[in-house]
């Protein structure tokens, strides 16, 4: 339950200098128990101030910055808490994580990793950069311009595994993956081979993860079980239970009311920023400033009530 706790979440007014890079901030003064959601993007937890996230696998706590590859929380065995939480959250298309991060997401091997043991000093230098910030809109700079410069630093993937994942991103995961190597020119054992060693997971999860995130969010919007499985490429209802009940833990009607996806589409209000449309190559969408304060209301509520624009944090 999390009560009438209240959240701070702001988002930058321009879009990242890097396609592929979103971006919000969060406060929250007590975070009790949240269920982390999979995405199909790499999460970037930045942390700073004085207070700490925890997060709670089956590996174990994790706490301060931490870095996680696509689908954190699968299973719904990843849960958050804390107090006093204050960070910079980043969702970093695969396509671009392992510039970013200096390692392939491949390499996380599905495990929440520690961000001072990947980055080092640098991890310390952005914590302490980022509390000494004056405002959200700083934050955000700061770390725009570290992820541009680590990206232009890092290993590009292969253009042909970033055609595939563009692909799969655009068709929300109703795209037919038998045909994408063909459409590359590779052989299917090669781009399989290519696609999971840089993004992190094979073309086949990274599909199934798309098609839920899609699903998940028109759950949330209200919208029926029955016609989110109709429209997002399900067999039937029970495909869709089954597939939400493996990528959480919890039921479609459950999943409808997390407060964390109710905060989402504040926190990412296109959630399709960063994503490159694949003949043009240009981003899509645009992301709009501004600080919101959002309720979190116990499960049954959260999803239903409009949240309300607040003065910044």
């Amino acid at each position: 339950m999390h009560g009438a706790a209240v959240w701070g979440v702001a988002s930058p007014r321009r879009p990242s200098r890097v396609a592929g890079v979103t971006m919000a901030g969060f406060r929250v003064r007590d975070l009790d128990t949240l269920r982390m959601v999979p995405h199909p993007a790499v999460t970037l937890l930045l942390e700073f101030g004085a207070g700490s996230a925890v997060l709670d696998s089956a590996a174990g706590q994790h706490r301060g910055s931490v870095v996680a590859g696509p689908g954190l929380g699968s299973g719904g065995a990843v849960q958050a808490r804390g107090e006093n939480v204050a960070c910079v959250q980043v969702r970093l298309s695969p396509v671009i994580a392992r510039a970013v991060l200096g390692t392939s997401p491949a390499d996380l091997d599905g495990a929440i990793v520690s961000l001072p043991d990947l980055w080092g000093r640098e991890a310390a230098r952005i914590r302490e950069r980022l509390g000494d910030a004056s405002s959200w809109q700083d934050r955000f700079a700061l770390t725009d311009a570290l992820l541009a410069r680590r990206y232009e630093e890092g290993p590009p993937v292969a253009p042909e595994v970033a055609w595939a994942w563009h692909r799969i991103l655009a068709g929300r995961g109703l795209t037919r993956i038998d045909g994408l190597a063909a459409e590359v020119g590779w052989s299917r054992k090669r781009l399989w081979s290519r696609f999971r060693s840089q993004l992190g997971l094979p073309p086949k999860r990274a599909v199934s993860l798309v098609r839920f995130d899609h699903a998940a969010h028109r759950l949330v919007a209200g919208e029926s079980a029955a016609r989110v499985a109709a429209d997002g490429g399900y067999a039937d209802q029970s495909h869709l239970h089954r597939d939400v009940k493996a990528f959480t833990g919890a039921t479609p009607a459950a999943v409808a009311d997390e407060p964390f996806l109710a905060v989402d589409d504040i926190a990412w209000p296109f959630r399709g920023i960063g994503a490159v449309d694949p003949p043009s190559g240009r981003p899509l969408g645009r992301p709009e400033g501004g600080v919101l304060r959002a309720s979190c209301l116990p499960p049954g509520r959260a999803s239903r009530r409009p949240f309300r624009r607040g003065r910044p944090l």
